[in-house]
């Protein structure tokens, strides 16, 4: 018996409308105008017999028949979407890393070549990132990832998602060797209040730090806010104030001196995982990787996992 469906462009426009919340945006990203999206959704709610979409404020809303249809097209559209990539595709496969940006650039990047070589039917795509990827688009363009490499303090179980700690670093306030002797007085952790600190997106990781180490009443912390982790240490290897660090993203820059830890501590925030979908774990890529970061991860002084 022939399949008695829905013109796929009318799934295709509900589909967009739904997922983004406006005709427009959906038209933009069909490459049509708002009042064919508009007539596409109209059409499909008459064959449907039900209202799929209702105004709400400026842009729309699903309805409770909207959410069901939604939910369920959405998953046929993807099915389509990766079946149609699977037949594409290159018979060289893409592993695409999303990573905290400095790990990126400061240890991932320099030994790149080093999996290249390991995966070579692999095209490894490494996308420094603080986003979160959503692993159930994995290998459907630019929003997919198939694995994560992220600092967190620690990996909260998320449904279909695989979570294995790869380090968890001693974190330490670190400066130039210039400003630690103009500074020579700074001997405990409270001392670090009376010098410039450098923070990342925000004063938390300083706050958390301080407290660990001991500080009992804190006032509040000033000093810039570089956003990523290797620029605030890199405005302390420039001599601008003290960073905290950790031998994955400064080791390199401690062993040749140009960064010099302000005082001795043993404090550990959490620490470096890495994650992909629970179900493709075991592909080779994937385990090929896995075994690589851990190795890339492990370090002689003691500061790996």
């Amino acid at each position: 018996m022939a399949r008695r469906l829905p013109p796929l462009i009318a799934l295709r426009a509900f589909e967009a409308v739904g997922r983004l919340g406006s005709v427009r945006a959906a038209g933009e990203e069909l490459a049509v105008s708002h009042t064919v999206v508009s007539r596409h959704v109209r059409n499909l709610e008459q064959r449907l017999g039900a209202r799929l979409l209702r105004p709400a404020g400026r842009g729309l809303a699903l309805t409770p028949e909207g959410q069901r249809y939604l939910a369920q097209v959405a998953q046929a559209l993807d099915l389509i979407e990766r079946a149609t990539a699977e037949l594409s595709a290159p018979r060289r496969r893409t592993l695409a890393i999303w990573c905290a940006p400095g790990v990126a650039s400061r240890r991932v990047l320099p030994k790149l070549p080093e999996l290249e070589a390991l995966l070579p039917e692999h095209e490894i795509t490494l996308l420094p990132t603080l986003a979160r990827p959503d692993f159930s688009r994995a290998g459907l363009g630019p929003e997919g990832a198939d694995a994560e490499i992220i600092y967190l303090e620690a990996a909260a179980p998320r449904d279909g998602v695989r979570a294995e700690l790869l380090s968890s670093p001693r974190v330490f306030p670190v400066a130039s060797a210039a400003f630690r002797a103009r500074h020579a007085d700074v001997a405990a952790p409270a001392d670090l209040l009376r010098v410039p600190l450098i923070h990342e997106e925000s004063t938390e990781q300083w706050e958390r730090w301080l407290h660990r180490a001991g500080v009992a009443e804190l006032p509040p912390l000033r000093g810039p806010r570089l956003w990523h982790a290797h620029l605030a240490i890199e405005a302390a290897r420039l001599g601008q104030g003290v960073a905290l660090a950790n031998a994955v993203l400064a080791g390199e820059d401690l062993a040749a001196g140009g960064l010099v830890e302000m005082v001795p501590s043993d404090i550990r925030l959490g620490g470096y995982y890495f994650l992909s979908e629970a179900a493709r774990w075991d592909e080779p890529g994937l385990a090929t990787l896995r075994g690589w970061l851990r190795h890339l991860f492990a370090t002689p002084n003691g500061d790996g996992a």
